[in-house]
């Protein structure tokens, strides 16, 4: 077998605005961006305090996607960053001020998702306790002691971590 390396593209440059028009166009595409994507993230967060995995994992598509368009704007966005201070600083303080709101409101939902992650674990935890508690035999060493289970009388704990 003859392999050949294969050639890996060169990134295709990402462009830049270049008058007003663009600039308002790729600033007008972010805020849309953000604002399809934080209206997921607030329904996802809604859901999780509710309790309602299962449909809030019905999101991940439509949040990835939109994640997605977002750092790509975000991209272009860095590669125009001189032209927008030079040429249209309120659209540019504008935009930082949406993207704080927008980084506010993520950082919620991550609070809320690591909640509802340490519940669970504390519950997955707690099952697992009580299974090896009831498998362990109740044995005692010549001391009076309580004896340390083997290995062998451990029982592994299989959990499917699909809802």
């Amino acid at each position: 077998m003859n392999q050949q390396p294969q050639r890996q593209q060169a990134p295709t440059p990402i462009p830049m605005a270049a008058t007003p028009a663009e600039a308002r166009k790729l600033a007008e595409n972010l805020m849309d961006v953000m604002s399809a994507l934080l209206g997921v993230i607030e329904r996802e967060t809604e859901l999780v305090r509710a309790g309602k995995l299962r449909e809030a994992m019905a999101f991940e598509p439509r949040k990835t996607e939109l994640s997605r368009r977002y750092v790509s704007a975000i991209a272009h966005l860095k590669a125009s960053q001189k032209y927008l201070y030079q040429t249209a600083p309120e659209l540019l303080n504008t935009l930082h001020r949406h993207h704080d709101v927008f980084r506010a409101m993520l950082q919620i939902n991550l609070t809320v998702l690591a909640t509802a992650h340490a519940v669970s674990e504390g519950i997955v935890r707690g099952v697992n306790a009580e299974v090896q508690r009831r498998n362990i035999p109740n044995t005692y060493t010549a001391a009076g002691r309580r004896a340390a289970p083997g290995p062998r009388h451990l029982t592994p704990l299989a959990v499917s971590r699909s809802l």
